[in-house]
């Protein structure tokens, strides 16, 4: 099987696995508020099971990651991952307590950690260039399963059997589909994935070099070496996305050198990189950066607000309109249609503009619905039709902004981050996020009867976020030559851990 073959099964794969993750959180989301009032749990039960797999997330991302940056693999650590997710969605299916509900949960999130491998597997394959194309795609495999789900539920809420000692009903059936799901998907890991040698820095820049390094690393599988990292000498100058020489003719003739005459002795330039990729990483050089904090803002900010909505959907939607787990299964699938149409749309338009341009754009859209809900479903007024609609339009702007700015700020974040610790980096990002998940439907249920308050916060943390854009907007950009003509100098300094 040649390279490229592999890259797409492997690519694949991985939209498979955002498929299903989107596809739990679907079939989980509209039923669990009942589940739990079965279980005699009280309503703050709801923010604490929504936020323990953000919990597990967050703790294990930033590992997982680690591991990844280390090895160079993460073939292993999805294998690994996924055995939460069947173990822990198995015991959401038993649902005996509240408790369990809840451990299950936990569970499950660690299995949610080796995302971050992936993103910084995607970073070190993909050119800046297509980074923000592929980000859509593979967060619009995650939005097409929150679109699959509610479909899925539609079936599973059917269920009325016994399993052994096992009730199978339409709140237990979620945690055994997804574990058969999730177990299914380990098979099309061990078949279908494989740990792809990082692209090297030459295939960003376009030329007909790209191709002719591209057949050598065909070459280098079919010599049965695909287990190891494949890293260019440039790369391990400097430790941003894009390392190139000041001076463009040099750089080009030392390209055309190295793929002439293979580099001296690779092994152990392999050994030392994939051994030691945070030889002089420094924590706070790297994400105390203004540019980086914005963009953690960001994450941190539009999830908080995303997940403190979705908590306060269902027991609204149960209140005002009388809603059930069919029609809320429903209203997901109709916003899952909006997401996937909404990144498609991004996926096009990041070909076209700068990402700072669609994160601008994502924010405006962000604050238009955060002044809406403020003023409408704070306080729904009118009858049933006129709270229909105030409450479809909310939703409406608040499911559209959202993928702007996941990709924008995805896109942007592995950009001005190291590549050779990627998967650390976005292990970091994800846990922002992931503390962002727990906080929003802790805040959210807490505060159910008090509406102006919470979204009132939640406008609050947009309008700060936005001014932050304003404020560090130039900085929003690829790091240019010069910062890697700077880290050499750097070299020696202790790496801060």
């Amino acid at each position: 099987m040649d390279y490229r073959q592999k890259k797409r099964l492997t690519f694949l794969t991985i939209g498979l696995l955002f498929l299903l993750s989107g596809i739990e959180y679907a079939v989980i989301l509209p039923t669990i508020w009942m589940y739990l009032q079965t279980l005699e749990a009280a309503p703050y039960f709801l923010g604490l099971a929504l936020s323990a797999f953000s919990l597990s997330g967050l703790l294990t991302g930033p590992l997982f990651g680690h591991w990844s940056d280390r090895t160079g693999t993460t073939k292993k650590i999805i294998l690994f991952a996924n055995l939460f997710e069947i173990v822990g969605n198995f015991m959401y299916f038993m649902g005996f307590s509240k408790w369990l509900l809840l451990s299950s949960r936990l569970v499950a999130g660690i299995g949610a950690g080796a995302g971050s491998s992936i993103f910084g597997f995607l970073t070190r394959s993909t050119s800046p260039e297509d980074r923000a194309t592929v980000f859509a795609a593979v967060m619009a495999c995650r939005q097409a399963g929150l679109l699959i789900g509610p479909a899925f539920n539609i079936f599973l809420r059917l269920c009325d059997f016994h399993l052994g000692p096992f009730v199978v009903n339409k709140f237990t059936s979620p945690g055994l589909f997804m574990c058969l799901l999730w177990t299914l998907l380990q098979l099309a890991v061990i078949f279908m994935y494989w740990d792809l040698p990082p692209l090297e820095r030459g295939k960003a820049n376009g030329n007909s070099i790209s191709h002719n390094r591209e057949e050598e690393s065909e070459q280098v599988e079919e010599e049965n070496d695909e287990e190891k990292p494949l890293m260019a000498s440039q790369e391990l100058g400097g430790s941003y996305g894009s390392v190139v020489s000041s001076n463009p003719t040099l750089n080009h003739n030392s390209e055309v050198s190295n793929h002439i005459s293979p580099p001296l002795s690779p092994e152990p330039t392999q050994s030392h990189e994939s051994s030691s990729p945070f030889k002089n990483f420094s924590i706070s050089r790297e994400f105390l950066r203004e540019e980086v904090v914005v963009l953690l803002a960001a994450q941190f900010i539009t999830l908080f607000n995303q997940t403190a909505l979705e908590t306060m959907v269902t027991p609204m939607t149960q209140r005002y309109f009388g809603y059930g787990e069919l029609e809320n299964s429903v209203m997901y699938c109709l916003c899952g249609i909006e997401v996937i149409a909404g990144f498609l749309f991004v996926r096009w338009l990041s070909k076209r503009v700068a990402e700072r341009v669609v994160l601008a754009i994502g924010l405006i859209i962000c604050n238009i619905s955060g002044v809406w809900c403020l003023i409408f479903l704070a306080n729904p007024i009118g009858g049933f039709p006129w709270q229909l609609t105030e409450f479809i339009i909310g939703v409406f702007l608040q499911v559209l902004g959202l993928p702007f700015v996941a990709v924008a700020q995805v896109s942007l974040f592995s950009k001005v981050t190291a590549e050779k610790t990627q998967g650390f980096s976005q292990g970091v990002r994800r846990s922002v996020g992931g503390l962002a998940t727990i906080l929003g439907p802790l805040w959210a249920g807490g505060l159910t009867e008090n509406m102006y308050i919470m979204m009132g916060v939640m406008m609050a943390l947009l309008a700060i976020l936005t001014l932050m854009l304003a404020f560090s907007y130039d900085r929003l950009v690829a790091p240019t030559t010069e910062v890697h003509e700077e880290e050499p100098e750097n070299c020696d300094q202790p790496a801060d851990t």
